[in-house]
């Protein structure tokens, strides 16, 4: 490998790493050595990466010492007890979990954003990922936010079921063959079946009878925006899609924005592609655009008839790539470019 850093991936096995190590080489990170972690029943497992073959390590017995960036997508509970360990050898920490999210003195990074919250990143050498649906969200709305000043947010979200991970991704297909086979189906990763349903339930619920998924968003936004007063409520639904997030999202701005000029905001802003025609297909959806891309795509712009200050706007992105694997990696790019 060309000379650069030495890169360990937790949960190098996993889809969220997996699209972390292809992301990785296709925007040629400069990666002296790789080293793939797991769980130890990954152990031995051979990952391609720049054309050889290396095997994955357990992560228990790891020392993180050399390491220079350590990125973390192998869930909350393993990220409590190896980021810092990881972070304490010396490595730079990018954290995909929750665990971290909230903490004051861990930066909280859409890159096209607040990449400038990276300057705090020694306090405890972690970075921390936003959940996917809000990293995508924040691409849009930052721009509109600096062009305005948004007062309030409500936004449903209809989440494919890769945000819980290859079991949810095997389950939706298994009872999809089932069904159209006139089998009877068992939910086992869901609560209740997820083919051809929807399922208004991501993660646990809170004592305010929201989930925990929608108050990430709540949470999440109001730190990525510097925002803390700010007004948000979400409602989060699994939805029987593969890959891609959709969001279908109401802002209300201290200062009215035409659709003209919130287009005109959005076709330059980074990370940010418009799909926005009244025509049958002139809008994004998770297959026919977010699947497999880099963007976050936002169409469906409309005034909100209910509000004089009001927009309406749909928004999709692929949330492994944008919303987990490309985001960490666009830290990282920002990082060592600009605070190592």
């Amino acid at each position: 490998m060309s000379e650069g850093f030495v890169v360990a991936v937790v949960g190098a096995t996993g889809a969220v790493g997996e699209c972390l190590l292809s992301i990785l080489e296709e925007r040629r990170f400069p990666i002296r050595r790789l080293v793939p972690l797991a769980s130890e029943r990954s152990r031995g497992i051979r990952l391609r990466f720049r054309g050889e073959d290396i095997p994955v390590q357990s992560l228990d017995e790891f020392d993180f010492s050399g390491v220079d960036i350590a990125f973390f997508s192998a869930g909350g509970a393993v990220s409590a007890v190896h980021a810092p360990r990881a972070a304490a050898a010396g490595a730079a920490v990018i954290d995909n979990t929750s665990h971290f999210r909230l903490d004051p003195d861990v930066p909280l990074v859409v890159p096209e954003v607040n990449a400038d919250a990276l300057a705090s990143w020694r306090r405890k050498r972690i970075i921390a990922n936003p959940n996917c649906s809000t990293a995508q969200l924040m691409v849009v709305l930052a721009p509109l936010h600096r062009a305005a000043g948004i007062e309030r947010i409500q936004v449903a979200t209809y989440q494919s079921v890769s945000g819980a991970g290859r079991s949810a991704l095997e389950e939706l297909g298994q009872q999809t063959a089932a069904l159209l086979n006139f089998r009877e189906i068992a939910p086992k990763r869901f609560p209740v079946q997820i083919a051809f349903n929807l399922i208004p339930h991501i993660d646990a619920f809170e004592d305010n009878g929201y989930t925990r998924e929608e108050m990430k968003m709540v949470w999440e936004s109001r730190k990525i925006l510097s925002a803390p007063e700010l007004r948000v409520s979400a409602t989060c639904v699994r939805v029987p899609v593969f890959y891609g997030h959709s969001e279908a999202v109401a802002i209300e701005t201290k200062r009215a924005l035409s659709v003209r000029e919130a287009r005109e905001i959005l076709a330059r802003a980074p990370g940010v592609e418009l799909v926005d025609e009244a025509r049958d297909g002139g809008y994004p959806t998770p297959v026919t655009h977010a699947s497999g891309k880099d963007p976050v795509f936002v169409g469906r712009l409309r005034q909100d008839l209910s509000h004089p200050r009001g927009l309406m706007l749909w928004v999709v992105a692929d949330n492994i790539r944008k919303g987990a694997a490309l985001n960490a990696v666009q830290i990282a790019e920002v990082l060592v470019k600009s605070y190592w």
